[in-house]
């Protein structure tokens, strides 16, 4: 009898990606349930842990126990250690461990963290890792002494730890904050709305955390010489300085009127930049405006840059639909930007992303407004932080039953390994060809 050939199937690199980010949270769930990691040294129910170890390490920021007065110091170790974790990116720590040991990286490994940090190529991989480690470790200490002197004046020597976490906190756009106490949970930045320092050193953490490794690099290379950047790295700094500027314009003309003129510059300025992935808020978001919180919801499913620290659909992903309308209202065959041509693939990626946030964030919100009997416009602003992992609520949240929270946590899921990452992770190897149709034609619009 003639033998049977088996071919040994491996796991692709964004299924490893997807299984990475699984097996972290499970493990910081296991680490949030134990007494030690508690303040009052209780074991922390499992629906409560897991939502906080999902929320760290998909970096949002979203919680149902307030993380300075719950959590003892060990807990808020674990926290931060899953909030870096996550924001480097799962696989990206594992080839660290690898590179630290002295270990070489296969080319299999290489092709992981190609798809991790969204690389446009494999060559010179392991050199971009080193540079993503010096310069978040660099930025992080950078941010960390700027704190200081705040947070030791009002804390003594408290505040080292205080810099310490709020600088890494900021920096992987993660939003989680260690100001409550007993008596004043979930109060984010909110003492410090009229601190200049504390406002303006926590923005850069997230506006560089947010622009994407990639970008760094090219700063880094081509100094100022704008004209040398890639095309993306061009997009990413004019949209994300299109996406603080505007946003903060609309705030301070719509919003924060009962704040002087330079509070309220502050403030505007400030939850613009928060709103795309971060999570920190320095004013009382549920006071705000319906048409402020719509533009936030907005702003919050954009969110960051491809390769960052950042979660939501990206960008680029916006800003490659915008490009292909221009087109389309220009009669234009190719969309494109700074003398270069859009490929095909990449409007079709990002249709595809578009419509699976706003499917998972208007599904979202509409089952927890169904099921907990709250209004829509809520369950959609805490969807949207969710799957944008941004970490902003109205204040529901720490209210939600277990089956809300268990919404919130697939969302945050989700939203953080990347909707290309979970399509081809899901889909991959069931393309049965590339025969194509006979061709018939449909009218849209």
């Amino acid at each position: 009898m003639p033998e049977k050939s088996y071919k040994k199937k491996h796991m692709t690199s964004f299924q490893l990606i997807i299984m990475g980010f699984a097996g972290v949270i499970l493990f910081g769930t296991v680490l949030l349930m134990l007494p030690f990691s508690s303040a009052e040294k209780v074991i922390t129910p499992f629906h409560e842990a897991l939502f906080t170890a999902t929320s760290a390490v998909c970096v949002t920021g979203l919680v149902v126990k307030d993380t300075g007065s719950y959590w003892s110091l060990a807990g808020q170790t674990i926290i931060l250690a899953l909030i870096q974790t996550g924001g480097l990116g799962v696989v990206t720590v594992a080839a660290s461990v690898s590179l630290l040991s002295g270990k070489k990286i296969s080319l299999m490994q290489r092709s992981t963290m190609q798809d991790a940090i969204s690389a446009p190529k494999v060559g010179g991989i392991v050199r971009l890792t080193r540079f993503i480690l010096r310069g978040t470790f660099l930025i992080e200490a950078a941010g960390t002494v700027l704190l200081l002197p705040v947070f030791m004046g009002d804390y003594g020597k408290k505040g080292i730890w205080m810099s310490v976490f709020h600088s890494i906190s900021a920096f992987c756009n993660a939003g989680f904050d260690i100001l409550g106490t007993a008596s004043g949970s979930f109060p984010s930045l909110t003492e410090y709305s009229g601190n200049i320092l504390i406002n303006v050193v926590i923005m850069l953490l997230i506006i560089i955390g947010g622009i994407g490794f990639l970008t760094w690099d090219d700063i880094y290379t081509n100094r100022l010489n704008f004209k040398r950047y890639r095309m993306q790295s061009k997009i990413i700094l004019i949209t994300t300085a299109c996406l603080i500027l505007f946003p903060s314009v609309f705030f301070y003309v719509c919003d924060l009127k009962e704040l002087s003129m330079g509070k309220r510059l502050l403030a505007a300025a400030f939850q613009s930049v928060t709103t795309r992935t971060a999570g920190f808020n320095t004013i009382n978001i549920s006071e705000m405006s319906e048409a402020s919180k719509a533009v936030m919801i907005l702003l919050m499913l954009i969110g960051g840059s491809p390769g960052s620290t950042a979660g939501g659909m990206k960008t680029t992903t916006f800003s490659v639909l915008i490009l292909n309308a221009i087109a389309t209202f220009r009669s234009q065959e190719n969309a494109g930007a700074f003398g270069r041509r859009l490929e095909y693939h990449v409007i079709k990626n990002a249709a595809t992303i578009a419509m699976l946030y706003f499917v998972l964030f208007f599904g979202g919100g509409i089952a927890i407004s169904v099921y907990e009997g709250l209004p829509l416009l809520d369950c959609l602003y805490e969807a949207a932080s969710a799957v944008g992992t941004v970490g902003l609520t109205l204040g529901i949240t720490p209210e939600l039953h277990v089956f809300s929270q268990v919404v919130l946590i697939i969302l945050m899921y989700l939203g953080r390994v990347g909707g290309l990452t979970l399509i081809y992770a899901v889909f991959s190897g069931r393309n049965k060809g590339n025969a194509k149709l006979p061709l018939e034609k449909i009218t849209v619009g």
